[in-house]
């Protein structure tokens, strides 16, 4: 494969493709149960879970639906459903 000079016209960010529209379930946290403890946030691995007005969300243009923030989540505040398409 050669290699021409140039290719890389500018720096990639993950932050421009949107990778969540392949999952078949999704992460939903239940306010009311959720500690704001931060650890659904601390293990994601693709850093889908914000803090938005002190409460915890899903960017679900990220989340690939893995389920470890609710396999993690010591309060059970986060439940996956699956995807509707």
């Amino acid at each position: 494969m050669k290699l021409t000079t140039g290719a890389v016209v500018k720096g990639g960010t993950s932050l421009n493709y949107k990778t969540g529209n392949w999952r078949d379930q999704r992460p939903i946290i239940e306010q009311e149960l959720c500690k704001k403890c931060g650890i659904c946030k601390d293990v994601c691995p693709d850093d889908s879970v914000k803090v938005t007005d002190d409460q915890y969300e899903i960017d679900y243009d990220f989340c690939k639906g893995c389920g470890i923030c609710a396999y993690e989540c010591t309060a059970d505040a986060i439940i996956m459903v699956h995807e509707e398409k």
